[in-house]
């Protein structure tokens, strides 16, 4: 029974990934004014799961076994681990944000290591190392790449008949690239701690996983792929070209590697940096940005909190632990709820 409800969960999780993935792969070509939202979705869907069966199994070894020993997956510790990831994404798609599949993915691994003391410290700070680099690599190339195309010979390009019908096939092309890179780094986040508790075959994990996945991309990427293509600012054919072609070369090398990084991080951080390059800091100021921003930060914390919470109450039966992380977000939220306070002019010791 526990095996079912953990493939059920992974295939949901994966469902998300697809959902969230959509605006990663295919926001650029949407946002663009190339292709509509269904034809979008239906592209991306293709090829996200082409990605996922042809090369997702690198970043599936990593997920089952690069960051805590495989011998910690059991049956009940890879449920709560999809369990809690899948929940963090699902909040996030419901919002319409492009959350990182790979942060909540490796944030619910990494709480499954601090409760059996079995992280791989090596290779989850060389994860890290690419998830902080990674968007900053995307963004500085944004905005150089903004500027080089203010040069006078490629205006002079970009001026010519044949520009436009060239560069609207290139930019789809470049988002189908980008949906490619997506399934083979993010199916790994879905069926990675299956594989890792043998619940599934590496092989069945990316079939199955890299369905699903599509089926995500398919019925509820709309949300995303609006944010993500609309919301955040207006991009030419030729930047979407550029955005999409450095993710998608970005996350593909990765992936070679077997290092699952935020995809959708990466794209998000080239469009907020071709917006930084035309209106200043301004695009940093949005609303929307400012959610995206607190997100990526709050995602693989929440998740790693929830799955160590989880395996404590559940597998470990000990609740002394979750006594105390309870206390500390009681404070934490005390303390917020008072610094919002307005100061009463009226001391205390004046109160009758």
């Amino acid at each position: 029974m526990l095996t079912i409800i953990a493939i059920a969960i992974g295939l949901f999780f994966a469902i998300n990934i697809g959902a969230s993935g959509a605006a990663a792969s295919m926001g650029i070509a949407y946002g663009a004014g190339v292709v509509k939202k269904r034809m979008a979705l239906f592209l991306c869907a293709i090829v996200v799961f082409l990605g996922a069966w042809l090369g997702g199994g690198e970043v599936v070894k990593t997920i089952g076994s690069g960051i805590v020993p495989s011998s910690t997956f059991t049956i009940q510790v890879a449920l709560i681990v999809l369990a809690s990831a899948a929940l963090s994404l699902f909040l996030a798609n419901l919002f319409g944000i492009p959350l990182s599949t790979s942060e909540v993915a490796v944030g619910s691994v990494i709480g499954v290591g601090i409760v059996y003391q079995s992280i791989f410290v090596g290779k989850l700070l060389w994860i890290m190392l690419f998830w902080l680099l990674t968007p900053m690599v995307a963004f500085f190339a944004a905005i150089l790449s903004t500027y080089l195309l203010k040069s006078k010979w490629v205006k002079a390009l970009l001026k010519m008949p044949k520009a436009v019908p060239v560069l609207s096939v290139l930019v789809v092309v470049m988002g189908l690239f980008e949906a490619f890179a997506a399934g083979m780094n993010n199916v790994a986040n879905a069926v990675g701690p299956l594989v890792g508790a043998e619940i599934m075959s590496t092989e069945d994990g990316i079939l199955y996983g890299g369905l699903f996945v599509a089926l995500g991309a398919l019925v509820l990427g709309y949300r995303v792929l609006e944010t993500n293509g609309k919301k955040i600012t207006t991009l030419k054919l030729e930047e979407g070209c550029v955005i999409s072609g450095t993710g998608a070369s970005i996350v593909t090398v990765a992936s070679i590697f077997g290092i699952p990084v935020p995809l959708t991080q990466i794209t998000t951080s080239s469009i907020i940096g071709i917006g930084f390059a035309k209106q200043g800091k301004s695009v940093l100021q949005k609303d929307i940005v400012v959610k995206l921003l607190t997100v990526w930060i709050v995602s693989p914390v929440l998740s790693m909190v929830l799955s160590y919470t989880l395996i404590q109450l559940l597998i470990e039966k000990n609740i002394y632990p979750v006594i105390a992380m309870a206390g500390v977000l009681i404070s934490v939220f005390g303390v917020l709820f008072l610094m919002k306070r307005p100061n009463s002019e009226t001391p205390i010791t004046e109160i009758e």
